[in-house]
């Protein structure tokens, strides 16, 4: 009997039956609602501070709202004499001193604006009464004013003369002159200058116009020069008020800041008493020039 012949293929495999994979645990992580992490962030913040939580922010101490105050200032105007001078009703504080006594420098340490008050390395250079407003958001609530130094030896004569009157009419007829601040270097003590401005002042001092003298370049004397300049100058002040400064090491700073806050500010009830405009150039006509002078 012949043998049957099979046909060969090839190879079936048999398929594996899918199998099914292995369920996914799904882990439900809950998200840490906004009221929790702001107590604990609030609790870690008392625990490195050592405050209360929830205690309210304390104020700006009073150091810190001069200095801010200062800083605002801003050119006004410059008036080449004084009938040019704006009328303002806010109080304004006039800085007056020898050329070379660093008048410019207080200013622009003061306000912590480099460029503000003209400094030049030529004492005498500035030859115009410069204002300075001073206030936040644009409102002015007090004005400071950079007067001409006086008895530089390269300053003309006749202009010596013409601006010792234009500084002596202004410190004795502004009205809203509130303040006067006088630089001096207590190396060379007060000129003869400076005696005729204290003789100038005297009657407003004694009708209660705040007067102060600054010591400047304090950082030039030892502790006991320091302190011996202070005493002298205490004596001759007429009731004013003295302080060291120093612009390079920053002595006096923060003391002057405040007592200039402070006369500009006086307390009182009523607010309507302390005067504040927006446009301290509309309260007078002011033929002056677009910048300080140079």
């Amino acid at each position: 009997m012949a043998a049957r012949l099979v046909p060969v293929g090839p190879p079936v495999f048999a398929m594996p039956s899918p199998s099914k994979p292995p369920p996914t645990r799904t882990v439900q992580r809950s998200a840490a609602r906004p009221a929790t992490a702001a107590k604990a962030t609030a609790k870690s913040t008392a625990k490195a501070t050592g405050k209360p939580a929830g205690a309210a922010k304390p104020p700006p101490t009073a150091s810190v709202v001069a200095t801010g105050w200062l800083h605002t200032a801003r050119f006004l105007t410059t008036a080449p004499e004084l009938h040019f001078l704006p009328p303002l009703e806010v109080p304004e504080i006039a800085f007056v001193g020898r050329s070379n006594a660093g008048k410019s420098t207080c200013i622009n340490v003061l306000t912590q604006q480099k460029q503000l008050a003209f400094a030049s390395k030529k004492p005498g250079r500035t030859q115009h009464i410069n204002l300075f407003s001073l206030g936040k958001q644009g409102l002015t609530d007090a004005v400071l004013a950079d007067l001409p130094g006086y008895g530089y030896a390269a300053v003309p004569k006749a202009d010596k003369i013409r601006w010792q009157q234009v500084m002596a009419n202004y410190l004795v007829t502004r009205e809203n002159l509130k303040a006067i601040v006088l630089m001096c270097d207590p190396r060379h003590g007060l000129t003869e200058l400076d005696e005729i401005l204290l003789d100038v002042v005297r009657p407003r001092v004694a009708e209660g116009l705040k007067f102060l003298v600054i010591l400047t370049k304090a950082d030039k004397l030892n502790r006991s020069e320091q302190t011996k300049a202070l005493s002298i100058m205490k004596l001759n002040a007429g009731g004013g008020e003295v302080r060291l400064f120093s612009a390079t090491h920053r002595i006096g700073v923060e003391e002057v800041s405040q007592l200039l806050w402070a006369w500009a500010h006086p307390p009182t009830n009523d607010l309507a008493a302390t005067p504040q405009v927006a446009d301290p150039t509309a309260l007078g006509k002011a033929d002056v020039a677009a910048g300080p002078a140079t």
